[in-house]
């Protein structure tokens, strides 16, 4: 090759390498752009991949259960009293009142101026009634309820053994001890008419017709009662 023949060779040689380096050049350019935008996201852009990443699900706290309901024990039933056969028992009877009552007194007995009578009263009404203790005994004038002297006192040898229930007609005595009244220098004298009687706890009296000598003056006891017994 000539000298002139090389150097009309020369410039084309260097056009043709500059071309090679250009297409060389677009080529990595375009494979860097081609790697860039594969490792960017694979078709969406980098804020639609952030927002397209998926948020964790929120998990629910469990809620505590509420403890069972309790029940309440349940009582066993109670057993109910047996009911009543028959009849109620009857009540009691009542104490005895004078308005049931009516009284008598026995003959006496006694010497050296001492005099036992027996007091007794009978009941008189359609029902039951109870005498029990001692009763409440003065001499009186007719018709009053006033005493005369001293009312008699309980004998403490003649208690009361207990109440006595006294069925329509049937009766109770106490003894009743009389002291002359002649036996007290100091006694004025008075005639009683009657003995009045006090049944054991009434607050109403009858009147039982015996003519006997009382002592008007306070401080002398005539008369002792005992207690009734049946």
């Amino acid at each position: 090759m000539t000298t002139a023949q090389r150097r009309s060779a020369s410039p084309f040689r260097l056009t043709r390498a500059l071309a090679l380096a250009a297409v060389l050049g677009l080529g990595a350019s375009l494979t860097a752009c081609g790697g860039q935008q594969g490792a960017d996201t694979p078709g969406t852009s980098p804020s639609a991949a952030g927002s397209a990443v998926a948020t964790p699900e929120a998990t629910a706290e469990p809620v505590p259960s509420s403890p069972p309901a309790t029940t309440p024990p349940v009582a066993a039933p109670t057993a109910a009293p047996p009911s009543a056969t028959g009849s109620a028992p009857a009540a009691p009877a009542p104490l005895c009142t004078a308005a049931a009552l009516t009284g008598s007194l026995g003959d006496g007995e006694g010497a050296a101026g001492q005099v036992y009578l027996k007091l007794v009263l009978t009941n008189t009404s359609t029902a039951a009634c109870i005498l029990d203790g001692y009763p409440g005994v003065s001499m009186i004038m007719a018709g009053t309820t006033t005493p005369i002297g001293e009312p008699a006192v309980r004998d403490a040898q003649a208690p009361s053994n207990g109440p006595i229930t006294l069925t329509p007609g049937s009766a109770a005595g106490a003894r009743l001890h009389y002291t002359q009244a002649g036996n007290y220098q100091n006694c004025q004298h008075v005639q009683a008419q009657s003995i009045l009687v006090y049944p054991p706890s009434a607050t109403d009296s009858l009147e039982i017709p015996h003519p006997l000598s009382a002592c008007s003056n306070a401080g002398i006891n005539l008369l002792t009662i005992g207690a009734f017994q049946p």
